[in-house]
């Protein structure tokens, strides 16, 4: 029998369809599905399946010094025993094996680990790897036919990794965290790439907030042709005589624009007109695409986890990619043909395909790894092989590979001066003449600027004259695609674990928003870095590290040397960091409170803050607790941040509740509570009202929420949910079943008729039940999720609530720990 291990069970499944040709049955064994035929048994891993940690003596925090972690022993352990011992079953029955993990530097990790799980039960059959950059019949094929040998090079680079991040994360984090007393779920995370890369994001708010802005003006003039009016604007030659537009003096803004306002006419002194060529943009690579996708509005973690799942369903090649330089042996114009003939993307390669020569463009990076991203030519359909928003990443892509075998652009330029007295003004016009490659690619902006075609000494018409005072603005936030490229800059991650780390600082709650800003807690970890330990937010040493990895996956340096060379940098920075424990502690606490605070008890004038209950719910409570026990319900969806909005009636900041797509602005805590109570009487209580008079009213809790519920609570519990947002009509058409009105719900453009609120939960159920999965029941688990948990082995909500978070966030792609912590409160 042979044995094939891949990265993941949706890869097993996809390469067993293809090797066996749709033939392959699946059983199941301890819990892993195992895929079957002629005699092979193709089984999927969870990503790692054996991590790396200190041993089981070092586990209690507040019984080790941070430092010994530096030196302690580290050891390999099961991570997902079942999948391991599944692997041992297969592979004492294997006659050989094949390993097809991912292609890079963590697969080849994780291959490395299936290797040695193989060889501890057999140490002499033979293993193969077979390396596919994407999972095409072709390409999987061809891989099995020529099959090569595990890189150990490579993966030893992927296990120094794992061992720096394990001792440089452990040993600062447990330093941090016991110095400000954060134990348990809300530990002070530290690590070696995400440090340096919070401190990027530290350093611009710090700019942003050390902005001191500037008063400037410019000035706008409406000029006329004949029936044509379009704007101009003043300029003038600075010191280095370069065009400015900006006026600093505001006397010489009033005199510019007295000379404007008191003209009829300006006179054309200068006309210059040019073509520029728009060269089509070069082949995907991980930046690039991110970039791509955020420019449509996907975080980095939710484009890379579509473009994975592309990847594997065979739509798409591997997204985790350096090069941008198209491979020979891809012929563009083969992959063009096999869109030719579809709705959406065939007109495009019929336009493409009429060319005389087709030549893609190349970009800056080559490497001989991994192609750029491109599509392989197998079409997915929209809505059934995949959802709208894998639909719109796949499309993404091939329309980049069709702008790289597409014709530039050319744009038309005509610049026109026109002059009154010693003021000038200038006009930039553009015209798109060719449209090239934004035929096929429609993510760039095309938008032309009319300006007439006139001639030097004519006079234009002067309509119209504006002076606007404006403010000089600080600098951008990064968003996460800037963020990804700026990393790739400064050499801090790989395109494997960039979008990661991003994510982690999310999760850990050091940044918050999109694009991402610094929490306090952000601040005062960079902050007491820099004072204390400088190298741990130093993106120059991580770069160093990152090289020293390059160098061991091309045999230029061993992995010992490198660690050790690791932990001698870290032993540096615990010798500064010793002595200053008790002051990085109080700083360290002062801002997590700074975190939490919205403003002023009502009652005792103490700090109300966010906290949260030993059952994971948030709500505000009163510093002075236990001698002032006020508290305010907070909505039980998504995670609260607080904005820097602030009640005019209270005092308080107000409060958003970030849960993804069903984020919303929960207001002023003080503001709901006294919003609460109860609306106009719908009828009479189906569960009381007979006996006891009940009746149902539109009740307003204090958290925001609002439902139908009955007179008599608590007395009589009856309740059905309603929509948090958007005013609620009732309205005079009566429920001929229950007797209750109808209900809109006006919120955005078009009214919701919710309908009788009875038989609305009534159908609301009987979806549910429909859907085969009480996992849809929570706040933001769709169809695709829920599949996903499935797969692995989650597949009810006592399942979830059982589970491990941690396990769960490793084998489900896109989901984080944090999130299954609170789908497992809200379950």
């Amino acid at each position: 029998m042979e044995l094939i291990i891949t990265e993941k069970d949706n890869a097993a499944r996809r390469i067993a369809d293809i090797l066996s040709g749709g033939t392959y049955d699946s059983s199941r064994e301890n819990g892993v599905n195992v895929y079957e035929w002629g005699g092979k048994r193709c089984v999927g891993l969870s990503g790692h399946v054996v991590g790396v940690d200190f041993p089981s003596e070092y586990s209690d925090w507040r019984d080790v010094e941070p430092v010994e972690l530096i030196d302690a022993n580290i050891e390999k352990t099961a991570t997902k025993e079942n999948i391991v011992a599944t692997l041992r079953i297969l592979a004492r029955r294997a006659e050989r094996v094949a390993i097809a993990t991912d292609y890079d530097r963590e697969g080849e990790l994780i291959g490395k680990e299936a290797y040695d799980i193989v060889r501890e039960v057999d140490e002499d059959v033979p293993i193969r790897r077979v390396r596919f950059s994407s999972i095409t019949e072709n390409e999987v094929q061809n891989a099995f036919d020529e099959p090569d040998e595990l890189d150990f090079d490579l993966a030893a680079a992927g296990e120094a990794r794992q061992i720096i991040d394990l001792i440089w994360g452990a040993a600062l984090t447990r330093f941090l965290s016991l110095s400000a007393g954060q134990l348990g779920n809300d530990f002070i995370s530290v690590g070696r790439v995400q440090s340096p890369t919070l401190k990027l994001i530290v350093d611009r708010e710090r700019e942003i907030q050390a902005f001191d802005p500037e008063t400037y003006w410019e000035l706008f003039a409406d000029l006329r042709q004949a029936e044509t009016t379009f704007e101009a604007q003043y300029f003038y030659r600075d010191e280095d005589d370069n065009e400015a537009e900006r006026v600093w003096a505001e006397a010489r803004a009033d005199e510019v624009y007295e000379t404007l306002s008191s003209r009829d006419a300006a006179t054309v002194v200068d006309v210059n007109r040019r073509t520029r060529t728009d060269a089509p943009p070069a082949p995907f690579n991980t930046t690039q695409f991110i970039r791509a996708a955020s420019a449509i509005g996907y975080s980095a973690k939710r484009a890379m986890s579509i473009a994975e799942d592309l990847y594997t369903a065979g739509y798409i090649t591997y997204p985790r990619t350096d090069n941008t330089v198209y491979p020979d042996d891809l012929d563009p114009e083969e992959l063009l043909e096999e869109f030719v003939g579809h709705s959406t993307l065939g007109d495009s390669a019929d336009s493409l395909l009429e060319a005389d020569e087709i030549r893609p463009t190349e970009g800056d990076e080559e490497t001989t790894d991994h192609p750029p991203i491109h599509p392989t030519g197998e079409i997915p359909s929209r809505g059934g092989d995949v959802s709208d928003d894998e639909w719109e990443i796949y499309e993404l892509v091939v329309r980049r590979f069709y702008a790289t075998v597409a014709d530039p652009a050319e744009w038309e330029h005509l610049k026109v001066v026109a002059e009154v007295d010693d003021a000038r003004l200038k006009a930039n016009g553009k015209r798109l003449v060719e449209p090239g490659y934004h035929d096929v690619y429609p993510y760039f902006n095309t938008t032309e600027n009319y300006v007439p075609d006139v001639e030097t000494g004519e006079e234009l018409s002067i309509e119209d004259v504006e002076c606007e005072e404006k403010e000089t603005q600080p600098p951008r936030r990064y968003g996460q695609s800037r963020l990804i490229e700026t990393m790739e800059d400064l050499g801090l991650g790989t395109k494997s674990t960039r979008h990661n780390t991003l994510e982690k600082l999310y999760d850990r709650g050091y940044i918050e928003s999109d694009p991402p800003r610094p929490t306090k807690l952000a601040m005062a970890v960079v902050d007491a870095a820099e004072n204390y330990a400088d190298r741990v937010v130093s993106e120059g040493m991580t770069a160093q590290l990152e090289a020293d990895m390059d160098a061991i996956a091309s045999g230029e340096a061993d992995l010992e040397d490198v660690t050790d060379e690791s932990r001698e940098m870290l032993e540096e920075i615990f010798a500064n960091l010793a002595d200053s424990r008790e002051e990085i502690g109080d700083h360290l606490r002062k801002s997590l409170k700074d975190d939490k605070r919205l403003g002023p008890c009502p009652e005792c004038g103490e700090d109300l803050l966010v906290r949260q209950s030993r059952h994971g719910s948030y709500f505000i409570g009163c510093d002075g607790y236990p001698d002032c026990e006020n508290t305010l319900p907070l909505p039980s969806t998504g995670k609260p941040l607080i904005m820097d909005g602030e009640c005019e009636d209270h005092g308080l900041n107000e409060v958003k509740m970030l849960a993804g797509r069903q984020t919303f602005v929960h207001g002023c805590p003080l503001c709901k509570a006294d919003e609460a109570g109860e609306g106009e009487i719908l009828g009479s209580c189906p569960d009381c009202g007979d006996e006891h008079d009940g009746e149902l009213v539109v009740k307003t809790l204090q958290s925001g929420s609002r439902l139908v519920g009955c007179t008599r609570y608590p007395d009589c519990e009856y309740s059905l949910p309603l929509p948090r947002r958007g005013e609620i009509e009732v309205t005079d058409d009566r429920c001929e079943e229950h007797d209750l009105p109808e209900l809109v719900v006006h919120s955005g453009d078009e009214p919701w008729e919710l309908g009788c609120p009875i038989c609305n939960y009534q159908e609301f159920q009987a979806r549910e039940a429909d859907s085969g999965s009480d996992l849809e029941s929570l706040d933001g688990v769709g169809a695709k999720t829920v599949e996903k948990l499935v797969d692995a082995g989650i597949e009810s909500l006592d399942d979830l609530s059982d589970a491990d978070p941690d396990a769960v966030a490793d084998d489900v792609d896109g989901v984080s720990a944090d999130r299954v912590r609170s789908w497992q409160a809200k379950a």
